[in-house]
């Protein structure tokens, strides 16, 4: 099937959440790292009210505490375009998941680290890089300002709204100084042992 039935003229989000969540791991992250610019701002307003997404949908509940489950990415930036961000249940504040950005510029922007929580609007969650974890998992890199670098210039003042495309894909735009930037990305849950 060619994928691009369900995004033209008009994305059939019903019809494509269906068909990610059929699809095996390596099907998800083949469709995601397919879509364009174009195709991730459409998919990012199809996605609108549209079913509901939980914490529980980036983190099954039934994860432990400061476990890692790892989340594919594509972004709509020309170059540099996949990365992964990596989230664990916050070990002291229910409710909370705690992130990092994991991603080859690292080394100059810093890990960008995140709190994720319900977002103000319904159905929706905050990657909010405002805030930074109290602890984290072992293997992940130190915490450190998201003003801290370069990145000042690419965390500091930003949330990420993330809306459900299907069981295993997000879809997600920027935001920073309350306005949306022109940037969006698209999430596949990789599923992990439970911890």
């Amino acid at each position: 099937m060619d994928i691009r039935v369900l995004l033209e003229p008009t994305v059939d989000l019903p019809r494509l959440g269906k068909l990610l969540d059929e699809l095996g791991h390596a099907g998800r992250l083949w469709v995601v790292h397919s879509f364009g610019k174009r195709d991730l701002a459409a998919l990012f307003e199809a996605a609108q009210g549209a079913d509901p997404l939980t914490l529980e949908g980036l983190v099954p509940d039934d994860m432990a505490p400061l476990v890692e489950v790892i989340h594919h990415g594509k972004n709509s930036l020309p170059m540099r375009s996949h990365f992964q961000k990596r989230f664990c249940r916050a070990s002291s504040e229910p409710g909370l998941l705690w992130g990092y950005n994991h991603q080859a510029m690292a080394w100059a922007t810093g890990p960008g680290y995140f709190v994720t929580r319900m977002g103000e609007t319904a159905g929706e969650i905050d990657i909010d890089y405002t805030c930074l974890p109290t602890e984290k998992p072992t293997p992940w890199p130190p915490i450190v300002p998201n003003t801290a670098r370069l990145g000042r210039f690419v965390y500091a003042g930003m949330v990420d709204i993330l809306r459900r495309v299907s069981s295993h894909v997000t879809i997600g735009r920027a935001k920073k100084g309350g306005g949306f930037m022109d940037a969006w990305f698209a999430l596949v849950r990789e599923d992990s042992p439970r911890g």
